[in-house]
């Protein structure tokens, strides 16, 4: 510090500072120089000086003060004595700091947050039973009568474009194998209606809508054919959304020889293929979340699914290394 190790440190304690100023106030005093030519020497800014002598010549103490303070939107004792009270009568029934806090609120008791709730509890060593962990879920395999080639396997969801308020639920259709982008709609409500015109779409497009089956969808009377030991057409893969569960959608994949496969509860994963689509289109073309028009909409997205399937190299190409290193070829989509 000063003299021997460079510039005094932006904090030091009051036997520091008092040293500093009895060494600034003998050589000003004694041999003649100046209080900035001192604090020069020292290392210490003059400012630094100045304020310390006035606090000692005030009565006050050195020392620095400890952080924190007491802001106003800080926590009141009287609301840490609530939490804690709302803990011991409720903590039985309100497994989670969540609840609890929200339990305050309904209570007209307390009003904090939950990470209030759980720093406050933590402190008093108070701790919430929690929910219980779901039991493991195990994914279940595709049915043994599915091929890995192209339309065997599709995978559908929705996603939003909030900006069209007219219709901003926007259903899709991969093939899992292919990676192909076969269809989508529109529509205003995310209802089974919306899944009927989606997959006779995609059906037809695929050149899998004969005109036996377009007959059979026509009919509103149309039973679904009572075989069990016929091999369905593919297998659709989705969530466990309203719709995909909808008694209506059942029927019609019934008709379709369609079988249905649903991923695990709050497992994203296993519809990934799907959920990747939508994440790309609207990452790299963000235009469309700025889409008011339902028509206009859906030219883009069918631009973009021409493009995507077309042009876009994904995961479904990728280089590689031959053995040799000698070089470079294209492997077919997985």
């Amino acid at each position: 510090m000063g003299l021997a190790g460079g510039p005094v440190p932006a904090r030091v304690d009051g036997a520091a500072k008092t040293e500093i100023l009895d060494l600034v106030e003998t050589a000003a005093g004694h041999d003649g120089w100046s209080v900035s030519r001192a604090c020069a020497v020292l290392g210490v800014d003059r400012r630094r000086v100045w304020r310390w002598q006035c606090r000692r010549n005030a009565g006050e103490p050195l020392d620095d003060a400890p952080s924190g303070g007491n802001p106003i939107h800080g926590l009141l004792e009287w609301e840490r004595t609530e939490i804690v009270a709302i803990f011991n009568e409720f903590a039985d029934t309100d497994f989670s700091h969540r609840k609890l806090a929200h339990r305050g609120s309904y209570e007209g008791r307390v009003w904090v947050s939950p990470s209030t709730v759980d720093r406050v509890l933590s402190a008093n060593g108070l701790v919430t039973a929690g929910d219980p962990r779901p039991p493991a879920s195990t994914k279940q395999p595709w049915p043994d009568w599915c091929e890995w080639e192209p339309n065997q396997l599709w995978v559908w969801d929705a996603s939003q474009f909030e900006a069209c308020e007219a219709a901003k639920y926007a259903y899709g259709i991969v093939d899992l194998v292919s990676r192909k982008w076969i269809t989508q709609t529109l529509t205003p409500n995310p209802d089974s209606v919306a899944v009927k015109v989606l997959f006779i779409k995609a059906l037809e497009a695929e050149g899998l809508l004969t005109d036996e089956l377009r007959a059979l969808l026509d009919d509103p009377d149309a039973e679904p054919p009572d075989n069990d030991e016929s091999v369905p057409l593919l297998l659709a893969i989705s969530d466990n959304g309203t719709e995909m569960r909808a008694k209506q959608t059942r029927q019609l994949m019934a008709l379709c020889s369609i079988a249905q496969h649903f991923g695990r509860p709050s497992t994203p994963t296993d519809q990934a293929w799907i959920e990747t689509l939508w994440g790309h289109i609207k990452t790299e073309h963000p235009h469309l979340m700025t889409i008011t028009d339902p028509a206009v909409l859906e030219q883009e997205l069918e631009r973009i699914r021409i493009r995507y399937n077309s042009v876009r190299l994904h995961e479904g190409i990728v280089l590689r290394l031959s053995s040799c290193r000698s070089s470079w070829f294209v492997s077919p989509r997985m």
